[in-house]
């Protein structure tokens, strides 16, 4: 939901008039996008992430990128994938919420006013995600509604209506999803 309310904004950095990738990131998570040259068979390339540096490139030539990271990211929850002739890294941040100028520590940093609307869309990212969670805690506690766990680790609420569409473990009467 937050996504649709404050959409991520791709950035690009171009070095020497070449796109060297775009990035974009979440209150979680930095993504950075690189195009792949043709002709280059998946396999060929890697990408190893740790805490605070990334490389990347093509096994058996110099790395593509081999910098140090702006700030320490999650190495368990981060991960790379080929798709489209686009490779996608996407690093967990370490500490949710922090906006990142540029993923690389130096290397085409987002001028104070883009680092500025960055920040902005962070923060309504986060105040949205912490809305609906309050909101959620609010049916629960001071209204008195259950939650329980369904298939596809979606939660459902039980509203109190004169049927019941799940009467095995409803219950209540009604089930009605929460999408998040």
């Amino acid at each position: 939901m937050a996504e649709k309310l404050a959409p991520e904004k791709r950035h690009s950095f171009v070095h020497n008039g070449q796109k060297v990738f775009e990035w974009d990131q979440t209150l979680d998570e930095v993504n950075i996008y690189i195009n792949l040259p043709p002709n280059v068979h998946s396999k060929q390339f890697y990408c190893k992430i740790q805490s605070k540096h990334l490389e990347l490139g093509i096994k058996g030539n110099p790395p593509y990128l081999n910098h140090d990271l702006t700030s320490p990211v999650k190495t368990d929850s981060s991960f790379w994938t080929l798709e489209d002739d686009i490779m996608h890294v996407t690093l967990q941040k370490r500490d949710k919420g922090q906006t990142w100028a540029s993923p690389i520590l130096g290397q085409g940093q987002l001028d104070p006013y883009y680092t500025d609307l960055e920040q902005k869309r962070l923060m309504l990212q986060r105040f949205q995600e912490e809305v609906s969670f309050a909101f959620i805690t609010i049916l629960f506690r001071v209204l008195g509604y259950g939650f329980h766990l369904q298939s596809h680790d979606m939660f459902c609420m039980c509203f109190p209506v004169p049927f019941c569409l799940n009467i095995a473990s409803c219950p209540s009467n009604l089930f009605f999803s929460l999408p998040f």
